[in-house]
């Protein structure tokens, strides 16, 4: 049986970075070689980054993409790896001479191409394009029409792009067809909550249905609100896990292969197959290596548990937003509160307590354990406190206006908004905002004030979530012998806005479980008041939470971007009129 030693990069790509990304490629390669490695692949639109969004409708960029990809096959070359055939993911254009799917001649295209020998021998389009939650990609790109075959050492290796498994049809049954001895599909699919298992069970149903071991390589890192967590999967024909990378890290993938010799009946290069394809076959070598003690079995390493894997992500999308933009230290304001101590502790894990810098900023509302709360999260945690009170400026301001109620209240959230502005000004911080997502839903925030700042790394997690992760960020940090980072009053204590004498959120919000569970449906799920009532909650209760949902879509426009770790986030996955007469 052939032999084929395969790596698998699961690398973290700057979207825009084409140098940097190509030096990252470069050197892994030559890494990769060093371990002996036959084929060498790297994730969907590695060279580009994932996603481009309008970039891909910039013809400039497009061009240097291309020019890019060249430029890489010929470095690779030059630094004597041009015999090492190497799968990249880049941005392409359509070779067609007319419009074609509605789209103009020459329109982008999702792509990847094999190098070899200094020049691009195979490359190809993903065939299906997405356009659900935060896809967009029929507005981008052209469909490709090709089953890339890559004939390497014997083996015939069909290709595929991310999308290209997760839908039923076109390549996955297409290999089958060709009688392909591997898949591959390389991919930059963003993390959801619990997404581990479902990919796991796709990749074991799609090698079925492939009838050959399927290599599924995944990006990891962050880009703006995406995360993703890597977990790079190879399974045999019958479904059983070979090799899998772990999560929310770089990683290189290594591992020897038995794979079924290309059959001397295999359709030749351009017959057509399931849905359309044509088969473009490449033959880099007909003949199986001679036979060699297989020395790379790959990693199996376990998946996190669920907990662990969410607050995994935070880290990694608020690292990643704030080394990829530049920036090297965050600034946050401490209330004493669950969210706000959530929030410190992701930040001093994802950029180190060095570079975090909290303010507390009391009125006269607030209260003694909120102050104390706070300076004992700075000492535990080990980031930069200081406390600023906002007394003089609302004094100020009160004896100019005639403020009470809720414009009062406001008042005070504008102001400590306004004041961590004027620090992250003067200092070079950005301002992380500590709203979750069930304040978002319900526009339980205030605008200028506590919804200020560069990002929000917890804008996607549900109040209860908050209070679960905190309880696991304590007990993983007592399970390692160290000094659990949040105060355990932060988590007791009822959470409160403190605006006014004795404030606490369910003078205004039902219990937050309830609430949750309310909001998972709506927001989560797109179900409607009848579906929600009929499933056990109070019809007044359903009907005023979906009112105050609706009423603050014109907030959450303005909120920061923020990690996305559930089916449907605020922002591109949820786009749903501020104008809008339907109650329903």
């Amino acid at each position: 049986m052939p032999q084929l030693r395969l790596a698998l990069n699961q690398i973290d790509s700057r979207v825009g970075d084409l140098a940097g990304n190509a030096d990252t490629i470069v050197r892994r390669t030559r890494q990769c070689a060093g371990q002996g490695a036959h084929l060498v692949a790297f994730p969907e639109m590695a060279l580009t980054g994932y996603p481009v969004e309008d970039l891909a409708l910039r013809s400039s960029f497009v061009r240097a993409s291309r020019e890019a990809l060249r430029s890489l096959a010929a470095r690779l070359a030059e630094e004597g790896l041009g015999e090492l055939p190497v799968l990249v993911g880049y941005l392409d254009r359509s070779a067609a001479d007319r419009p074609k799917y509605g789209r103009p001649a020459g329109a982008p295209r999702n792509a990847a191409a094999v190098l070899y020998g200094g020049e691009v021998v195979l490359d190809f389009a993903k065939h299906h394009l997405p356009n659900y939650g935060v896809f967009d990609e029929f507005r981008y790109f052209v469909p490709g029409d090709t089953l890339p075959v890559l004939r390497l050492h014997g083996v015939d290796v069909a290709l595929a792009i991310c999308e290209d498994l997760w839908q039923d049809g076109g390549r996955v049954p297409a290999a089958r067809s060709a009688k392909a001895g591997l898949l591959l599909s390389v991919n930059a699919s963003p993390y959801e909550r619990e997404k581990d298992d479902t990919r796991l069970e796709l990749v074991r149903r799609r090698a079925g249905e492939a009838g050959c071991t399927t290599a599924y390589l995944a990006m990891t890192g962050g880009q703006d609100d995406l995360v993703f967590d890597g977990d790079s999967i190879v399974v045999d024909r019958d479904g059983a896990v070979v090799a899998r990378a772990p999560q929310f890290t770089e990683d290189c993938l290594v591992l020897d292969l038995d794979l079924p010799a290309a059959a001397a009946d295999a359709p030749p290069a351009g017959e057509v197959v399931d849905d359309g394809l044509r088969i473009d076959r490449v033959v880099l070598s007909g003949e199986p290596l001679p036979a060699y003690a297989p020395q790379r079995s790959g990693t199996l390493v376990q998946p996190l548990d669920d907990d662990e894997e969410v607050y995994a992500a935070l880290v990694m999308g608020l690292r990643a937003y704030v080394g990829k933009n530049g920036f090297e230290s965050v600034l946050i304001g401490l209330s004493g509160g669950i969210d706000s101590a959530l929030v410190a502790a992701i930040a001093c894990d994802a950029v180190g307590p060095e570079n975090v810098h909290g303010v507390a900023m009391p009125s006269r509302y607030s209260s003694d354990h909120s102050r104390s709360d706070a300076a004992e999260l700075a000492r535990r945690t080990g980031l930069h406190f200081r406390t600023v009170s906002i007394e003089p400026m609302f004094d100020a301001y009160m004896g100019a206006l005639e403020l009470s109620g809720l414009a009062e209240e406001n008042l005070q959230s504008r102001l400590r908004g306004t004041m961590l502005m004027a620090i992250s000004n003067q200092e070079g911080h950005i301002v992380l905002a500590p709203g979750n997502k069930s304040e978002l839903a319900v526009g339980y925030s205030t605008l200028y004030g506590d919804s200020v700042g560069a990002y929000g790394p917890i804008k996607d997690v549900y109040k209860t979530s908050v209070f679960r992760l905190a309880e696991w960020r304590n007990r993983s940090a007592a399970a390692r012998g160290e000094t659990p980072p949040i105060p355990e009053n932060s988590i007791t204590k009822p959470p409160s806005a403190e605006l006014r004498p004795g404030q606490v959120d369910t003078d205004s919000l039902p219990d937050y479980p309830v609430l949750d569970a309310i909001l998972e449906l709506y927001v989560d799920r797109d179900r409607g008041a009848d579906e929600i009532v009929a499933a056990g909650f109070d019809a007044e209760l359903v009907r005023r939470t979906l009112r105050m949902v609706d009423r603050a879509e014109y907030k959450r426009r303005q909120y920061p971007p923020g990690t996305k770790i559930s089916p449907k986030g605020f922002g591109k996955d949820r786009r749903l009129p501020i104008t809008n007469g339907w109650r329903e």
